[in-house]
């Protein structure tokens, strides 16, 4: 078992990186798969997120997942949905990191709120800016495949952080270093999100 209490904070470090990163693809999935983890007695969470590990969130999260698993599949809705989910994704990535600090210091718990915020926000960014480019291909295949992708990388990087968050970790460094890189493909891709939404509205 993966001791991911304040007794490694290295280890809590990493926890941090991959699940916010990971939230940011798909919250839902992300909760889930960490509650099912400390159940299966897979890895020791903090008693500040011990909550992820009760079968009404599991249920709960798992039911929000279905839903988002067929809604993030439809070319037009799920850009819609993405939209939306800017709202839930991001804070949730904040709160993971936060209640992954456990019982540590304030500055620590703000600084580790400010990190999973933003890496949050950053695989946000880019999964909305990669729908954008996407949707407007007439053939449903590519929107399904990336969908499906971006699901499987939320639920194998939270599993993987529970059992080797050095490796995790690390690749969610090289894939933050790549969404930085294309930063401003990201932006016009967004803004190219936003005009089309405001043309609807008018």
């Amino acid at each position: 078992m993966v001791d991911l209490t304040p007794n490694h904070p290295e280890q809590l470090a990493a926890l941090v990186i991959v699940t916010s990163f990971a939230a940011g693809l798909n919250v839902y999935a992300t909760v889930a798969t960490l509650g099912l983890l400390a159940r299966l007695g897979l890895v020791n969470l903090p008693m500040s997120l011990e909550p992820v590990s009760h079968w009404w969130v599991i249920g709960l999260c798992g039911f929000l997942y279905v839903i988002e698993f067929f809604a993030d599949k439809i070319p037009a809705f799920d850009l819609v949905w993405n939209t939306l989910q800017t709202f839930v994704r991001v804070p949730a990535g904040a709160l993971l990191a936060y209640g992954a600090m456990g019982h540590t210091s304030p500055i620590a718990h703000v600084l580790a709120t400010a990190l999973g915020g933003a890496i949050a926000f950053a695989a946000h960014g880019a999964k909305t800016a990669a729908r954008v480019a996407v949707t407007p291909s007439p053939e449903l295949f590519s929107n399904i495949a990336l969908s499906t992708g971006e699901d499987a990388l939320a639920i194998g990087l939270t599993w993987l952080s529970t059992q080797h968050p050095f490796w995790a970790a690390g690749i969610v460094i090289g894939l933050l270093a790549a969404i930085v890189a294309l930063a401003g493909w990201i932006v016009r891709a967004i803004r190219t999100l936003i005009r089309r939404r405001h043309r609807t509205a008018w």
